[in-house]
């Protein structure tokens, strides 16, 4: 199964500037988080990418896309219809291909020898068919993600065959629907902003799109439907997924890329002394 081709969608007006975002990487350079997922497409292999946007932002993106050997497109979104519109965007650019499929607000940090992107498309290509990333998800974390389950692939411990997807569930929907064997209590398979997917899902994307729905349709809509019409199975990664737009979650991302890097002994030394200060300053007062 290759995968040649990604996109990255950034296009939501509440979120549409968080990929501009300066950060520090773990060089120690000063990057966007745009920057940083590309970086995480083109270390799986990843040759084309396809960026999402709004019209207003195109000329703050191509600045903060920096320079890349990767043939780089922006494509507009005219009006904000929703994450399954914006991803159809991307269905001349995809064609019949496979495709990594990344959200534009959410960082990545692996926990081994090899990105979470090329992780993923590993397993993809192991099993030859579409493979959502997951993190093991505290209940409180639920607003934010859309949450698989199903059973374990057997004799492979983080592989799941994916059976219920739910956007964004209630703890009592999730309490009923989503339980998933092994996992601790009140934790949850959530995605993890990225997928290997088919171009099956676009045509189920297109369809969800031109549907007369009440609300605009999202990407787990159409996952919800794929196990009826192929194989879907999840991935539980090693590394972790930062949400740049939750509380503090630049914040998060930042220490998080930070503590895998070069300046590790300096971010711990500056974290203890903040701490030790706000200590000394309660023990005072």
């Amino acid at each position: 199964m290759q995968v040649r081709k990604a996109v990255i969608t950034a296009a939501a007006p509440d979120q549409s500037r968080l990929p501009l975002q300066q950060l520090i990487d773990a060089q120690g350079r000063e990057r966007t988080a745009l920057a940083l997922i590309i970086d995480e497409a083109t270390s799986a292999g990843i040759e084309e990418i396809a960026v999402i946007i709004r019209p207003e932002d195109a000329s703050a993106y191509e600045s903060a896309a920096e320079s890349t050997s990767v043939d780089l497109h922006f494509i507009k979104q005219a009006k904000p219809t929703g994450y399954a519109a914006a991803l159809t965007l991307a269905s001349d650019f995809i064609g019949s291909e496979n495709f990594l499929h990344l959200v534009g607000d959410h960082l990545y940090v692996e926990s081994t020898n090899q990105t979470c992107a090329k992780q993923l498309i590993n397993v993809a290509a192991e099993f030859g068919c579409s493979v959502s990333a997951v993190q093991a998800t505290r209940e409180t974390n639920l607003p934010y993600f859309g949450i698989v389950s199903g059973p374990r692939v057997p004799q492979l411990d983080r592989v799941f065959e994916i059976e219920t997807v739910l956007e964004k569930p209630t703890p009592t929907k999730a309490e009923q629907h989503l339980i998933t064997p092994g996992l601790r209590s009140g934790q949850y398979l959530g995605f993890f902003g990225m997928h290997v997917l088919t171009p099956e899902v676009m045509s189920l994307l297109k369809d969800l799109s031109n549907a007369p729905e009440s609300k605009p349709a999202s990407l787990s809509d159409a996952l919800a439907q794929l196990p009826g019409r192929q194989r879907y199975l999840a991935y539980q990664l090693r590394g972790s997924r930062y949400n740049l737009g939750v509380d503090y979650g630049l914040l998060r991302a930042q220490l998080a890329i930070g503590l895998s890097g070069r300046d590790r002994d300096l971010i711990l030394t500056e974290l203890v002394d903040l701490l030790a200060g706000r200590l000394e300053g309660t023990h005072q007062s």
